[in-house]
């Protein structure tokens, strides 16, 4: 038998033996060896000989989040569950790309649903609250937990969660009463944080840096640690201060909402608008259609000259929350600069009722407080 024939012979026994099942096979060990590239390649070899399988899309779209191609995982998982829409495990997975991908509102949702299949699934439901509590729903945290809690008395993830929620929905007794297992443990980085946390609330802006200050000394890369230490020193006037701190958690979480709304305010006050709407860009990821967000896009969109694009944001912004004081101001000045001077008067009109409406609000002898935004 010559060469060339034996060669011929050989190759064509090796093709015959990569059957589907044999693919597999290899992309399965693969896959249990860390080699997360001929996992993937096996898995898509394997699918791509018309072998579909709820498993198989499971695994490729786990391989792919390991390597941190979020996007491409997310796609096989919802193509598994087309296949099987009861597949818990792919939900959560599911909802997990999303989470890490800095998509809050969609994770939020998966869970959601994923809840609503498996009540009892205790992963799912601290996820979702971390969820809320990210989106700042903090009376869905609440909802979710509170009947949770007696049963979960232990679970300090869960008194951690409830209780941050309720101190930050300003109703501190009960917070604190579910924190007390956390607050035993002695002074901490968490205990600190929650501290400061409740005193932000309380417009205590002296303390709260004093507290928050020490919670990133005793753990830097404790989670929201230097986004609240930032909001502290903003609300002091040290913005260069707040901008390191907010840069801090964003190395740390890319997608917390607070950091990145507030750099892009001090970035805008630096007239740096293109890199002020890359952090509002993520904040809307994390908080879809956010208000406060969509003002500062609407005046970054003025200051650069896109009248058009900022009157879009604001009429939109001040049509949902009318009451939007410092919107209505905005947008009178961009109908001033399209020629648009009966629209621009009848914003002027709206901010003057508001301003008159809250001082009439503010008890006799008291200073008149800045109205807030939404």
């Amino acid at each position: 038998m010559t060469t060339l024939v034996l060669a011929l012979l050989l190759g064509f026994q090796g093709a015959r033996a990569q059957t589907p099942d044999s693919i597999l096979e290899k992309a399965v060990a693969a896959h249990q060896a860390g080699n997360l590239d001929a996992a993937v390649a096996g898995y898509r070899a394997y699918l791509k000989a018309g072998q579909d399988n709820v498993n198989v899309r499971s695994n490729l779209g786990a391989a792919l989040a390991r390597q941190g191609r979020y996007s491409e995982a997310i796609d096989e998982y919802k193509a598994g569950l087309k296949l099987d829409p009861s597949h818990t495990g792919i939900s959560l997975n599911l909802a997990l790309a999303y989470y890490k991908m800095g998509d809050i509102g969609d994770a939020a949702k998966e869970l959601s649903t994923l809840r609503a299949l498996t009540p009892d699934n205790m992963q799912a439901t601290l996820l979702l609250a971390d969820c809320f509590l990210q989106m700042g729903q903090n009376d869905k945290v609440i909802d979710l937990l509170l009947p949770l809690q007696r049963d979960h008395a232990g679970d300090l993830g869960m008194a951690y969660l409830l209780g941050t929620a309720l101190v930050r929905d300003k109703r501190e007794q009960e917070g604190q009463k579910i924190l007390d297992p956390i607050f035993k443990r002695g002074d901490s980085a968490e205990t600190r944080l929650l501290m400061g946390t409740a005193k932000l609330n309380a417009a205590d802006f002296a303390g709260a840096m004093e507290d928050l200050g020490k919670a990133v000394q005793m753990n830097p890369s404790l989670p929201s640690a230097n986004a609240y230490y930032g909001q502290s020193l903003m609300a002091t006037g040290d913005t260069a201060g707040a901008a390191t701190a907010f840069r801090q958690e964003l190395k740390l979480n890319p997608n917390d909402f607070n950091s990145n709304l507030n750099l892009a305010v001090i970035l805008k006050q630096d007239q740096s608008w293109d890199e002020a709407l890359q952090y509002l860009g993520r904040a809307l990821k994390v908080r879809p259609g956010d208000l406060r967000v969509r003002y500062q896009l609407g005046t970054i969109y003025l200051s650069q000259g896109k009248v058009e694009q900022a009157r879009k944001e604001l009429e939109s912004t001040v049509k949902e929350a009318p009451q939007f004081t410092e919107a209505h101001v905005s947008l009178a000045t961009v109908y001033y600069r399209l020629k648009l001077k009966a629209e621009g008067d009848k914003e002027r009109a709206i901010v003057l009722k508001l301003n008159a409406e809250a001082q009439a609000r503010q008890p006799k002898g008291q200073p008149e407080t800045e109205q807030k935004n939404p």
